[in-house]
């Protein structure tokens, strides 16, 4: 089964106006499939995968070989796997800058690919590939029910059944922390990392405790950022920053932490199958970050997004700032969502003219102050920025 992925016309648009296009995103997300999906629509273009020793051998004097192609697409997969690749490609791009030189992929982010960035500078853009969101496959019931359950990768999410996607994903995990993070330089025990990852799993939803995770793990509150920032830049994990304002209100500081893909996180909380998942206490918290993830993959890359709280208890989930006032969103899994009071002294706070209750529900209704009860399946019409 091919889903198509929405990301695909931002990247072909950007090929017609960049000379070096980035996808990045965590292993199995689909870049390499995206990527010769985009290879079909190009009559001169050059695959090479680092992974693939046949490739690497072609490109043992990469300048010699790259500019025997000075009008072709060069697609290069992997590209973390030989970073000196990136002063040839600027080299090459400086000789003949022209849009759609170069397409490569990558497994982790601009940040941990410093040299990417300061080489390629003034000439890349980036574009992230998330799992696959309700947007590509589709607001049914059974598909909120599927995706939210076994997660956006698409082996996992195209899986015949429970069993067959939590094995791919307990193998996901393995392959990421024994193959994939030694592979960055990274050099951190794998079982000492799954138990830091669990933990967040735990944690997921909630404020970022370092002191607290590192009195557990035995290690050092910096070493636990450290952790922290790993998963974060290899698309793994989700920090959602405070609001912070001028306004004179103890706001808190500290990030809000989710594991970005759903099944990933039920994987680690032990949730093979829907009944057990409904009877998880993490089920609410859960179906927040699911349902974050999908307004996040809605509005624009760079778009503003932020959590809002308050030493008081004013709480908003999800503050999108868009041309016209800020949105407040919060998520309820529940079929008859109410909102705090926290909720309203927070809308109040930040003069929200706009706000949307996501709900697993069906009515799309009003609760006052011109926030409505949205069912999860409308957001793609019912929100609008």
């Amino acid at each position: 089964m091919m889903i198509e992925r929405k990301i695909n016309k931002r990247i072909l648009d950007s090929l017609k106006t960049f000379p070096v296009v980035g996808i990045l995103g965590s292993r199995q997300v689909g870049k390499t499939t995206l990527a010769k999906e985009i290879q079909k629509k190009y009559k001169k273009c050059l695959y090479l995968d680092l992974e693939l020793p046949s490739d690497l051998n072609k490109i043992e004097d990469p300048e010699l070989f790259l500019s025997h192609y000075p009008e072709t697409l060069i697609i290069v997969d992997e590209i973390q796997r030989m970073p000196g690749l990136f002063p040839v490609i600027r080299a090459l791009v400086d000789q003949n800058r022209v849009p759609g030189r170069f397409l490569i992929l990558g497994s982790s982010s601009p940040d941990l690919l410093k040299q990417a960035s300061e080489s390629l500078a003034g000439r890349i853009i980036y574009h992230e590939l998330s799992p696959l969101c309700l947007e590509e496959t589709g607001y049914e019931e059974g598909v909120i029910r599927s995706l939210w359950l076994k997660g956006g990768y698409p082996e996992s999410y195209l899986a015949g059944c429970d069993d067959l996607s939590f094995t791919w994903r307990e193998a996901f995990i393995q392959t990421y922390l024994e193959r994939d993070i030694p592979q960055l330089g990274i050099r951190i025990p794998s079982l000492q990392l799954r138990r830091f990852w669990t933990m967040l799993a735990h944690s997921h939803g909630q404020l970022w405790n370092a002191s607290q995770i590192a009195k557990s793990l035995g290690v050092t509150a910096p070493t636990v950022k450290h952790y922290l920032d790993i998963l974060t830049e290899t698309f793994m994990v989700r920090q959602l920053q405070p609001f912070h304002s001028n306004m004179k209100k103890r706001l808190i500081k500290s990030p809000k932490i989710y594991i970005r893909d759903s099944g990933l996180l039920h994987s680690l909380l032990r949730n093979k199958t829907w009944e057990t998942l409904q009877g998880h206490p993490m089920a609410g918290h859960s179906w927040e970050g699911f349902v974050l993830e999908q307004i996040l993959n809605m509005i624009p890359e760079n778009g503003e997004k932020y959590f809002y709280r308050t030493n008081a208890g004013a709480e908003i989930d999800l503050i999108i700032f868009s041309e016209r006032s800020p949105v407040a969103i919060e998520v309820k899994y529940s079929s008859s969502p109410k909102v705090s009071k926290g909720f309203w002294s927070a809308y109040e706070d930040l003069k929200c003219k706009r706000g949307f209750v996501i709900y697993p529900g069906k009515d799309f209704y009003p609760m006052g102050k011109n926030v409505f009860a949205l069912p999860v399946s409308e957001i793609k019409n019912g929100i609008s920025l």
